[in-house]
């Protein structure tokens, strides 16, 4: 193999893996790593489903960069012949003015988004076994829905294998260092350069920046699904759903069908909010949580009264959090041939195919297509 390359990719999970695909698409010579066998589920990128929505209830600045995304999420569909978005619709609920629901209506009015108003009553009736506060008001986006997570690293995998590019799994990185023009990266069994390096390593992205000292922060997930009558199923109408309460954001999916096997998977919920700090991930960090688990319950036992327990599956996760929950995609200040683009704060998965279109182009010294300013770094 040949040691030497145009631009080296650290991670390969969503961003990464969308990185090196847009990297060798665009014929560039191309090296990405990762330190197990993607898709995996030790890091952020796994878990079945993510949900896809415009109206960004967090920054209307976002919508921009998520109408590119459902664009190119398009694009890798019919480059891979397999289908990644499912628009199953979205129902948002909770307090007219509270966080969510007013930052969607602000978003969709900037951005000439359809959605619909409606109250929790006439939420309850058109999908039925979903309830809320009777003052609560809901809002349904239309063209929201759920990425196949797994299924969309391994497109853009494959799509980057195809056109080129190397792909080096089960290493772990040791070291790496950047003067200009060129990149060294280091793992246990050789060193590799480039002229520009892309670190877009998950939860790891703390350690591989740990001289920056950025204030990044990890937070441990659950995910859970349950069993559910039919009236749950995505088959029926049942659409995605992300709930405002007083206890917190909580967020699922409709229960789906295994797409090899047929196998309903059940419904699968989790807290937005919450999660224990940690230090750092490690292959065996994920535990259950019963506590975690007890919340869960209660939030379905009040607003999805009709899901039947005990649970089926569970899994865990990472949030890589920002002090401010926005992304961080921009050059290092002091090696401007390194990209990084980090602490996507548990929200960032339905832009990873943008967010690696722009991080090639960073990284290629390209001015990005998209206004990212709201999501460079602020802490140079």
């Amino acid at each position: 193999m040949n040691n030497s390359y145009d631009c080296i990719v650290l991670g390969l999970g969503g961003v990464g893996s969308a990185a090196v695909a847009h990297l060798a698409l665009g014929g560039r010579r191309v090296l990405g790593i990762d330190r197990y066998c993607p898709p995996h589920s030790y890091g952020s990128s796994h878990g079945q489903t993510r949900i896809i929505r415009k109206a960004y209830f967090e920054h209307s600045d976002y919508v921009p960069l998520l109408k590119r995304a459902y664009e190119l999420w398009r694009q890798l569909e019919t480059e891979c012949g397999d289908k990644l978005y499912f628009a199953t619709g979205l129902l948002q609920a909770g307090p007219a003015d509270g966080e969510v629901l007013s930052g969607v209506r602000r978003s969709a009015s900037e951005h000439d988004l359809p959605i619909e108003n409606m109250t929790m009553a006439q939420a309850s009736l058109r999908f039925p076994g979903l309830v809320g506060e009777p003052t609560w008001q809901a809002i349904l986006e239309p063209d929201a829905g759920y990425l196949k997570v797994e299924a969309c690293v391994t497109a853009h995998l494959q799509s980057a294998r195809q056109s080129g590019a190397q792909l080096l799994m089960n290493q772990p990185v040791v070291n790496w260092h950047a003067k200009l023009n060129q990149v060294s990266v280091a793992t246990a069994n050789q060193t590799y350069f480039a002229n520009s390096l892309i670190i877009a390593a998950g939860p790891w992205a703390a350690q591989c920046l740990n001289r920056y000292r950025f204030p990044l922060h990890i937070l441990r997930k659950h995910l859970y699904w349950y069993p559910a009558p039919k009236n749950y199923h995505q088959e029926n109408g049942f659409p995605c759903f992300f709930y405002d309460t007083p206890n917190g954001y909580y967020y699922g999916f409709p229960s789906i069908s295994d797409d090899k096997t047929g196998a309903i998977q059940g419904l699968k919920v989790a807290r937005h909010s919450g999660g224990e700090e940690i230090a750092s991930p490690t292959e065996d960090d994920h535990a259950e949580d019963t506590q975690d688990r007890k919340v869960v319950d209660s939030f379905l036992q009040q607003y999805l009264p009709g899901v039947q327990r005990p649970l089926s599956r569970w899994a865990g996760c990472y949030y890589t959090m920002t002090p401010d929950q926005n992304f961080i995609i921009d050059c290092l200040p002091d090696t401007p041939n390194v990209t990084i683009v980090a602490g996507l704060s548990g929200h960032g998965f339905k832009f990873t195919s943008v967010l690696g279109e722009i991080a090639a182009q960073l990284a290629t010294c390209q001015q990005p297509t998209l206004p990212i300013e709201f999501l460079r770094l602020r802490w140079k």
